[in-house]
C-alpha cells in the first residue's frame, strides 16, 4: 500500500562520484559526517542528501542507510520502497538512538496485542473441547473478518515502507484473528463458503507480503494485490459503518455495493491513466486509510452500543482496554519519528478513544476505581509528552509544536 509522499530528494540508484578530497565542508555537517573520510562508501551515499538541495528543503530519511544495513536490501529496491521523511541537518547520536528506540517500542507492541487475543482463543478452545459450540456464536464472525481485513491492509502498507516491527505486529494480528475464525468455523458459527474464501485470501496475503518484502514479487502482481485490498476496504468500511446504526437505519447491503463499485471504477481509471497524478496518488493511498478507518470505527461502534445499552459496559474488560491502549501507544513514537500521519492518526485514536475513552465510560459507570482511571490518564499524557519531547530533541526542533507541524504538513 502506498500513501502520499512528502517532498524529498530521491537517492540515485548509483552513488554520485566523490568530490575532491576536502575536510572543510564535512566539519560543518555534525559529528556523524565528520567521522567519514572523503572516500568512504557511506559518504558517497550521504553526499546527494547534503548537497543536492538547499537546507530549507525536505530530505530523505537517514533510515535509508540504517535499513539498507539492517535488511540487506538491494540498493534499487531500497530507493523504490523506502519511507520518505524529514531528517535534521545534523544526524546526531540522539537521532540515531531515538530511531533505534522507536523501532524497538513498535516491536514491543506485539506483547500487549498478543495478550489481548489469547484469552479469546483459549476460551474458544475450552468450549470446543467441552462440546459447547453454541458459546462461540457470541463472537461475531463479521466483526472478526473486518478486523482481519484491516490487519492485512496495514501489513501490506508497512511492508511497502520497510517497517519491519509494524509488519510483524500486523502479521501476528492477522494470524491470531484467523485462528479465532478457524474456531468459529469448527463450531459452525461461520458459514463454510465465507470461511474458505477468507482462508484463501489470508494465505495469499501472507505469501505475497513475504515475497514483496524480500523483493521477490513482480511489481505487476503486487499492484493487483494492492488494488484488491483497496476495493475490499472501500466496500467493507461503509457497510460496517452503516450496520452499526441498524435498526435505526434500514438493514441493507447497498452501501457496500455502491462504494465497492466506485472503488472498482476508481482503480480501473487509475491503472488506465485516466486520472491526474494527484488522483492516482489518492487512489493509491486509499487502502491504508480505509484500514485505519476500520480500526478507528471500532471504538465508535463500541461507544454507540454502550450508549444504547449501558448495562453492556459491565461486560467490558478493563484489562483488555488497557492492553489495547498500551499496544497502540507503543507505536505512536515510531509513527511520529518517520512522520507517517496515517499511522499516527490510527494509533493515537485507538489509544485515546478506544483505550482511554472506554475506560472513562467504565469509570463514569463505577465499573473501575478512581485510582485506576486517573493513573491511566496520567500515564497516557506523560507518554505523549515524552514522545514529542524526545522527537523534538532528535530532530533539533525548537518545540514539540514544530514536530507536530512536520508530522501533519510535512514541513
Amino acid at each position: 500500500m502506498s500513501s502520499p509522499s512528502l517532498p524529498s530528494v530521491r537517492l540515485p540508484l548509483r552513488p554520485s562520484p566523490s568530490p575532491p578530497p576536502t575536510t572543510t565542508p564535512l566539519s560543518r555537517r555534525g559529528p556523524v559526517l565528520r567521522s567519514l573520510t572523503p572516500s568512504s562508501p557511506a559518504l558517497a551515499l550521504l553526499k546527494p542528501l547534503v548537497s543536492a538541495a538547499p537546507a530549507s528543503s525536505s530530505y530523505r530519511s537517514a533510515l535509508l542507510l540504517h535499513r539498507r544495513r539492517r535488511h540487506a536490501l538491494p540498493e534499487a529496491a531500497e530507493a523504490a520502497t523506502a519511507t520518505p521523511a524529514l531528517i535534521p541537518k545534523v544526524v546526531t547520536k540522539e537521532y540515531q538512538e531515538w530511531d533505534s528506540a522507536t523501532a524497538k517500542l513498535a516491536g514491543g507492541a506485539n506483547v500487549p496485542f498478543l495478550l489481548l487475543q489469547l484469552p479469546q482463543i483459549i476460551l474458544n478452545s475450552r468450549n470446543l473441547l467441552a462440546g459447547n459450540k453454541s458459546a462461540l456464536f457470541a463472537v461475531p464472525w463479521l466483526g472478526m473478518l473486518t478486523g482481519l481485513l484491516g490487519n492485512m491492509s496495514l501489513m501490506s502498507y508497512f511492508a511497502n515502507k520497510r517497517e519491519t516491527e509494524a509488519v510483524i505486529v500486523q502479521t501476528l494480528g492477522t494470524i491470531s484473528t484467523h485462528v479465532v475464525i478457524v474456531q468459529l468455523a469448527m463450531a459452525e458459527a461461520m458459514p463454510l463458503p465465507q470461511f474458505v474464501a477468507t482462508s484463501v485470501v489470508v494465505a495469499a496475503g501472507l505469501l505475497l507480503n513475504l515475497l514483496n518484502y524480500l523483493g521477490w514479487l513482480p511489481a505487476t502482481l503486487w499492484q493487483l494485490w494492492d488494488d484488491f485490498m483497496t476495493i475490499g476496504g472501500l466496500a467493507v468500511l461503509p457497510q460496517v459503518m452503516w450496520s452499526t446504526f441498524v435498526p435505526f437505519v434500514p438493514n441493507s447491503i447497498l452501501p457496500g455495493i455502491i462504494c465497492g463499485s466506485l472503488a472498482v471504477a476508481s482503480v480501473v481509471m487509475a491503472r488506465l491513466g485516466k486520472l491526474s497524478e494527484g488522483g492516482t496518488k489518492f487512489v493509491g493511498s486509499l487502502s491504508g486509510w480505509t484500514a485505519t478507518l476500520l480500526f478507528m470505527w471500532m471504538p465508535i461502534a463500541q461507544m454507540w452500543t454502550n450508549y444504547l445499552n449501558p448495562s453492556n459496559i459491565e461486560g467490558l474488560s478493563a484489562f483488555s482496554m488497557l492492553l489495547g491502549m498500551i499496544g497502540n501507544g507503543l507505536m505512536i513514537p515510531r509513527a511520529v519519528f518517520i512522520r507517517d500521519l496515517m499511522w499516527f492518526t490510527g494509533s493515537i485514536w485507538a489509544s485515546v478513544l478506544q483505550g482511554w475513552g472506554n475506560l472513562a465510560c467504565m469509570y463514569c459507570c463505577n465499573i473501575i476505581s478512581r485510582e485506576l482511571f486517573f493513573a491511566t490518564t496520567f500515564g497516557l499524557f506523560i507518554w505523549l509528552g515524552f514522545t514529542f519531547g524526545k522527537d523534538t530533541g532528535a530532530y533539533g526542533n525548537s518545540s514539540p509544536m514544530t514536530s507536530l507541524k512536520e508530522l501533519v504538513f510535512g514541513k
